[in-house]
């Protein structure tokens, strides 16, 4: 990837747009939204594939990430909780607890932070 700086941020052209990021919302995703957005898509997008490999067919899946950043310093991101809601056929809360467990392992982002963010994920089953 390559970023070109702007009046207000950098930017870099994917094959899907411009991807605009700057330290003010104003002018396009902040750094910290862009890193929490790749660990709560990745997760997601891991938890789906392996829950279908499972024969678990997801019919809907959300994710709420809940962000904890220092207040001193460089206001980094200390901490990232996942909130799955998940609708799916032939789950239980046993095989959820091991989807989630596989995962966390399988997750490039969550394995990419491993010993400097936390990430701790919960979920709920809907029907």
């Amino acid at each position: 990837m390559e970023f070109s700086m702007q009046e207000n941020g950098f930017s870099t052209e994917t094959e899907y747009g411009t991807l605009q990021a700057c330290g003010d919302e104003k002018y396009g995703f902040r750094p910290y939204q862009l890193l929490v957005s790749s660990i709560a898509v990745c997760s997601g997008g891991v938890l789906r594939k392996i829950m279908e490999k499972r024969r678990q067919t997801v019919h809907d899946m959300n994710i709420t990430a809940d962000v904890t950043r220092s207040s001193e310093g460089a206001n980094e991101v200390q901490k990232i909780h996942l909130h799955f809601t998940i609708n799916a056929d032939n789950i239980n809360e046993t095989k959820m607890q091991k989807n989630m467990e596989l995962t966390r392992k399988h997750c490039a982002m969550v394995q990419s932070v491993k010993g400097s963010i936390e990430v701790t994920e919960s979920f709920e089953l809907t029907s």
